[in-house]
């Protein structure tokens, strides 16, 4: 199965894997209204504001998996800010004023639009960068996820990066067993309820 580089034309494809795995790795199709809330938060940013750190797998001509990310985590934020984030908050209101127990889930992500998640400082301080990475159901189990994060790592390496993190939900045991078998540890200290942080050193 080839791994390429992201090309600006894969962008609808970063949104419907992402879709299509966000319910913990199955299909979250049903649980949105809009469907590219998920992609605009996890997916999109990437192949619009860090290309080179983006491939895609390929299967039959469209976009079956993906890995995202950035060598540099705070400046990347702060991009964001500036060039992603105010065009999603103009299209979207922010449910703040809404009690999170009564949020639908297309407002539970509409709020991140307004105060995006971010890592500890800490885990940023040692371990600069992160990614996403999913792929469909169909390819998991192949081995395309270690050639995936490889080639991440490298490209990482080559940006100047020493050391890559990621978040996992608590609840997300498959996943954190998938990040355990490719190299990352769980930070010492997890000062996040819910989420895991774990991290790879790339020196």
């Amino acid at each position: 199965m080839p791994i390429r580089p992201y090309r600006p034309d894969d962008l609808e494809g970063l949104y419907k894997v992402c879709l299509k795995t966000g319910d913990s790795g199955q299909d979250a199709t049903d649980l949105y209204r809009d469907k590219h809330l998920l992609g605009a938060i996890y997916a999109a940013p990437y192949g619009r504001h860090a290309p080179d750190l983006a491939f895609v797998v390929e299967d039959g001509g469209q976009v079956a998996g993906y890995i995202v990310g950035t060598a540099d985590t705070r400046a990347f934020e702060a991009l964001l800010e500036d060039r992603w984030w105010p065009m999603l908050r103009a299209a979207h209101a922010d449910p703040q004023s809404v009690p999170w127990s009564e949020r639908t889930p297309d407002q539970h992500l509409e709020r991140l639009f307004h105060k995006p998640n971010t890592a500890p400082d800490a885990v940023v301080a040692a371990y600069p960068a992160h990614l996403h990475i999913n792929l469909l159901p169909h390819l998991q189990g192949q081995g395309l996820g270690q050639r995936l994060i490889d080639t991440l790592s490298d490209a990482l390496r080559a940006a100047g990066a020493r050391g890559l993190h990621l978040g996992v939900s608590e609840a997300n045991t498959r996943a954190q067993r998938f990040y355990d078998i490719y190299g990352f540890t769980r930070f010492p200290d997890q000062p996040s309820p819910g989420t895991i942080w774990m991290v790879r050193d790339l020196t």
